[in-house]
Parts: structure tokens; sequence; C-alpha cells
């Protein structure tokens, strides 16, 4: 096992782009409980949302002790629903149903309103749709609850038109894969807006 990075033992004082490398270079191999600490320590301190969210997909597959009330306390932080679905694996461990059930009615709310709020959200629809995301917790688990907020998400992207589908998928490794070419993603886009009249 390789020794958990000492750029990450305390942040403070250090270059973000050195933290930064650490991070996305660290395997899940390499942290302890210590080390689980360490990355607790640095995502509450972390205003950056790419690092918390890192932090929570090296995290959330671990039963350490250091992470008892983290993953509670990210759920809370959080504001994009998949950062709340990552905390949420985490927080599945260690949890039963009915805990898991009073946070997804609010959860599921968010998510009907999101629809109206922001239609044509297909990257956060991926995302929550991801192999590392609800899928996973559904097969993982079997619970009603889950099952319940994975066929919303279907159904409000099964909702929105085809120039905002099938762009790119997550794998179970929390991996973004393209499905397209970039620019045939961003054409169909604009093509869509064009024919309603909306300038983007």
């Amino acid at each position: 096992m390789s020794e958990f990075p000492e750029v990450l033992r305390s942040v403070a004082g250090k270059r973000i782009s050195s933290v930064r490398d650490a991070l996305f270079a660290l395997e899940s191999t390499q942290i302890d409980e210590q080390g689980a600490g360490y990355l607790v320590a640095l995502y509450t301190s972390s205003k950056q949302l790419d690092v918390r969210k890192q932090i929570l997909k090296l995290l959330y597959d671990f039963d350490l002790q250091a992470l008892d009330g983290f993953f509670a306390l990210a759920y809370r932080k959080e504001r994009y629903l998949d950062m709340k679905i990552y905390a949420l694996r985490g927080l599945a461990r260690r949890s039963e149903e009915k805990q898991l059930q009073q946070l997804l009615e609010g959860f599921r709310q968010t998510l009907a309103k999101r629809q109206h709020s922001t239609p044509y959200n297909y990257q956060e629809y991926e995302l929550l749709r991801g192999r590392n995301a609800l899928p996973y917790l559904v097969e993982r688990y079997g619970y009603a609850c889950l099952r319940d907020t994975l066929e919303q998400v279907n159904q409000q992207y099964e909702a929105m038109p085809e120039a905002f589908k099938g762009h790119f998928t997550v794998d179970e490794n929390g991996t973004l894969i393209t499905l397209r070419e970039p620019g045939a993603s961003s054409a169909m886009i604009r093509q869509f807006f064009a024919s309603k009249d909306v300038q983007i």
C-alpha cells in the first residue's frame, strides 16, 4: 500500500494545485482511518466543488469510524443532487431504510422542482443515473425509496427533448464517458434552442 500523500495531511499554506494533484491521484488503497480524517478536514474547509466531489467519491465505500458523522454533514451541506447522492451512498452503509426514506422524500421534492426551474438540466440527470449513483444504490440495497427516486429521475429525464439525451454516461467508478463528439452535442443543443428562437 502506498503511503498517504504528505500534502493532504495538512493543506494549510500549500498550493492548491499541489493539493488538487495529490487528491486526484489518490487511490482508495492509500486511505486508512487517519487518511480519511485528513480528507474529511479537507472537505469541510474546501469551497471547491470538484475537490468536495472527489473526496465524497473516494470515501463513500469505506466503513471507518472517522466517517460516522461525515456523510450526514455532507448530505446537508451539498446543494447539487448528484453530490447529495454520493453522500447518501456513504450514509446508506450506516443507516436504516427509514432514515434514507425520510431524506429521499425531501430529495424527490427538490428533484420535482428542478424539472420546472431547470427543465434541460441533462447533466444532473445523467450523474444521478450514473452506475455509481442511484442505480448502484438500488442494486445494492433494493429499498423502495431508492427505486422510487430512480424512477422519478428516469421519468424526468425521459420528459426532456431528445436534444438533451445521450451525450454522456457515468461508469461504476464515477468516470464520465462521452457518448457523442463534443461538437455534435453542442450542435444538437444549439439547434434545439434555435428552433425555439432562444439565443444561447
